[in-house]
This record gives C-alpha cells, sequence and structure tokens, in this order.
C-alpha cells in the first residue's frame, strides 16, 4: 500500500509505532480524525479528549466512553452535539465552558487555557499511556508531521480546523506532565478537510467560474483573502502558469505555515507569495491588486468590514469575488430516509459570526460596498467521497442530530446508496463577482 492511499487510521497507528507507543493519550477539536482509531483500535488509546467538537458521530468512541472527556461552549453547536453524544456514551464526562460558545474558529486554547489544561489533566490521570521510546523530537513519518515537547506519557494532540492558535497556548502546562506529541500536515485536521474539499470536482468548476469572471490578464496582480491551507492558490499557480503574481493572506499562523509547507512540497513555492493579515485590516495600501478573492471566509468574520477592504485594496477597473457557504438554501443527500428526517438532512449547519454572512444577502452587501456590474451565480457543491475528511465533517453534523433508532435507519439508507454508486451530497454556496468602479491607469 502507497503512502498516498493509507487512510488517517493507519497513517496514526503507523506514528503510534513509529514513537515506540503502545497506548496514548490523544486530544482532537476534530473527532472524525480518530473515529477509525477509537472504533477499530481502542487498547491503543489512553484518554481521549474532544476539545470543543462542532461535529460528532458519537458511536464510534462507545469503546472508550469510560475515558472519554468533552469539553463544549455553554451554547452553539458544540453545546449541542455534546449534549446529545452524552446520552448514548455511557462513562463519559463532559465540561462545559460556562458563559463561552465556541463556533469552529474559536481560539478556545488561547480564551481558557488554565482551565481545559485542568480539566484535560484530571481525565487523563484516570488512565495510563506509555513514554515514547528516545528518538528524534521531529520530523515527519506516514506524512504526517510531528514535535515532541516533555517528558512522560504521550499526549497526541491533533490539529483543531481553524483555531489561530491552535494547542500552543497549553502546550507549555501539558508539558510538564506529559511528553506532548502535536501533529499537522496534509491528511489532518482543517488542513486535510480544505485539501479533500479543493479536491472535489464540482468545486473546482465553482472555483474556476470565478476565476474567469474575474479573468486576469498576464501580469495583474491577485490576492486571496483568507487562504486557509492555499488549496485554492495552488489550484490557481497552476492554471495561470506564473503569468500572474499570487500573494495569499490569513489571519491563522497555523495555517499559514501548513500552506507554505504544501505550496514547496508541490513545487509551486515561488510561484505564491504567502504573507499574514486580517481580513478586516487588509496590510496593503489602497489599489494593491487587480483581482481580489475570498472563499468561505466572510461567514467567520465582520463581512461588511471585510469587503470594503477588498474594495479598498482593489485598483479602479479591478475585479472583486466572494463565494460563501449558504444556510438560507437547502442542502441535499441522495439518501431515502423518511419524511421526520428530511428536515434535519436538507438544513445546512448554522454555523455564522455574529457579523458574517451566509445568505443571499452577500449580493446586496458587495453591491452596498462599491462593487458594480455584478454577477451572481449560486451554486451547488456535490461531495461523493464518504471516506474524505470533508464528507465526515459534514456526515457527522446530521449523525450528532440522530438518536440511536434513526442512526440505523440512516446507515442501512446511506449503504444502499452506496453500493448502488448513487451516494453523494450537496450544499449551497453563495457566489458574486463584481468591479470596482474607475479605470485603470
Amino acid at each position: 500500500m502507497s503512502d498516498e492511499t493509507l487512510s488517517p487510521t493507519e497513517r496514526l497507528i503507523a506514528l503510534w509505532d513509529h514513537l515506540g507507543l503502545g497506548v496514548a493519550h490523544v486530544a482532537t477539536q476534530m473527532p472524525g480524525d480518530i473515529a477509525g482509531l477509537a472504533a477499530g483500535f481502542p487498547e491503543r488509546l489512553g484518554g481521549v479528549v474532544l476539545c470543543v467538537p462542532t461535529r460528532l458521530d458519537p458511536d464510534p468512541f462507545a469503546a472508550v466512553g469510560d475515558r472519554l472527556l468533552m469539553v463544549s461552549g455553554q451554547g452553539g453547536l458544540t453545546a449541542d452535539v455534546t449534549a446529545r453524544a452524552l446520552s448514548r456514551l455511557p462513562g463519559a464526562r463532559r465540561h462545559v465552558l460556562a458563559g463561552y460558545d465556541a463556533p469552529g474558529w474559536a481560539d478556545v486554547m488561547v480564551d481558557r487555557t488554565a482551565e481545559i489544561v485542568r480539566e484535560m489533566t484530571a481525565l487523563l490521570a484516570t488512565s495510563k499511556a506509555d513514554t515514547p521510546s528516545a528518538g528524534a523530537r521531529e520530523g515527519t513519518h506516514a506524512g504526517i508531521t510531528y514535535r515532541l515537547e516533555g517528558s512522560g506519557p504521550a499526549l497526541i494532540l491533533l490539529p483543531f480546523f481553524l483555531a489561530p492558535s491552535q494547542w500552543v497556548p497549553a502546550v507549555a502546562a501539558l508539558s510538564q506532565r506529559f511528553t506532548v506529541v502535536t501533529l499537522g500536515g496534509r491528511h489532518l485536521g482543517g488542513v486535510a478537510a480544505l485539501e479533500d474539499r479543493a479536491r472535489a470536482p464540482t468545486y473546482q468548476a465553482m472555483f474556476r467560474t470565478l476565476i474567469d469572471l474575474m479573468a486576469p490578464a498576464p501580469g495583474e496582480s491577485i490576492l486571496d483573502v483568507g487562504c486557509g491551507a492555499g488549496s485554492l492558490d495552488r489550484l490557481l499557480a497552476r492554471r495561470l502558469g506564473g503569468a500572474n503574481p499570487i500573494t495569499a493572506i490569513d489571519v491563522n499562523p497555523f495555517l499559514m505555515s501548513e500552506a507554505a509547507a504544501l505550496a514547496r512540497e508541490d513545487g509551486l513555492g515561488d510561484a505564491i507569495r504567502f504573507a499574514p493579515g486580517s481580513a478586516e485590516a487588509l496590510p496593503f495600501a489602497d489599489a494593491s491588486f487587480d483581482c481580489l478573492f475570498s472563499v468561505t471566509v466572510l461567514e467567520e468574520c465582520d463581512a461588511d468590514r471585510a469587503l470594503a477592504e477588498m474594495v479598498r485594496v482593489a485598483r479602479p477597473g479591478g475585479r472583486v469575488g466572494v463565494i460563501v457557504r449558504s444556510i438560507d438554501l437547502p442542502q441535499w443527500w441522495s439518501v431515502a430516509m423518511p419524511e421526520p428526517f428530511r428536515r434535519r438532512m436538507v438544513t445546512p449547519p448554522q454555523s455564522v459570526a455574529a457579523n458574517g454572512v451566509a445568505d443571499s444577502s452577500l449580493y446586496r452587501r458587495a453591491q452596498a460596498a462599491g462593487l458594480g456590474e455584478l454577477v451572481c451565480f449560486p451554486s451547488l457543491v456535490t461531495l461523493d467521497r464518504p471516506d474524505g475528511p470533508i464528507w465526515r465533517y459534514r456526515e457527522d453534523h446530521l449523525l450528532a442530530s440522530l438518536t440511536p433508532e434513526e442512526t440505523a435507519v440512516w446507515r442501512r439508507a446511506r449503504n444502499e446508496a452506496l453500493d448502488q454508486g448513487l451516494l453523494f451530497m450537496a450544499h449551497p454556496m453563495h457566489c458574486v463577482v463584481g468591479r470596482k468602479p474607475g479605470i485603470r491607469d
């Protein structure tokens, strides 16, 4: 089996073996990354911490429920999914961060460091884990990067999805009791989900349409606002073949580092300039770029401020393209389910910041920001790889809302569609491209 075909579970088992670990503690925000490990190899897990998960299928964690801690906000998706999971995981613990909401982009380890470290340490003290054997303190194995700090039983920290600081604020305290092993790379966490999403043919088609409408001429400069893992920038660099300078910014230093590493791995390190920057305060002078785009970022920030900033740094006659997720249009699964299920099936995850945009008001907002000649094109993105991380991320949201009986019905219908070769889901996006008034000098 080649390295490219390894599943996340096979990669993690290989890493455990590489580090000389029979048993290790593990913590993650994204349960899908360790679901296979928990279901298939529970004996290799000590304590398990699910830190503010926004999606959670509890079934794979049944065998580790007696040594499982779920940390959640007091409201929002994390509160909902962990409360429901608690009833289905006998022996599991749940700690609620009072007065705190934890959307998928929350920097929770900055906000509640001491409290989370305390709860994690208390849970992990109730189970045993091995100490890594002597060896390199950092490296890459089975496509996963790792870094060891501290000494004692192994505590494996998998990446958060979008949290800017990741686990960094807690590492010093945790490494006083554990050998903290921080993981990264293209196969785990938010990076894996973003990479998987960018491989979907319909997602690429939607992005191609955005670029076609912006129509960058050779030599025109391009800015990606909120590049994440840089997945779309690499697609764009290959398409343009070096004809246009591409700058990509993100407020998340972890994702920026991973994006730059992936670009180097793909031979595109010189084709894209990565730099830190916030969508709400772009670190560029007025009229700096010919084309700007932002994909699934304005849901999580002050959308009107971000649009104003993009228009500000666009040159006269420059084009601005924006794509956001939609919570006002139904999603769709090719799974035949009874009518009582359908409302939950068609409702997209309601994950939007207070001043974010994830509905058709995007078009009005773009016009109000000063863009003209608008082209508005809602799109459906189709996913059909049920073993992929972005599929798991979306299906886990649905499974978190189902009872055990409903879950059984879902799995039968889902597997029937899979056997027929007809299993897929489609979720809606709002997309717009506009032009800044004026004529380029």
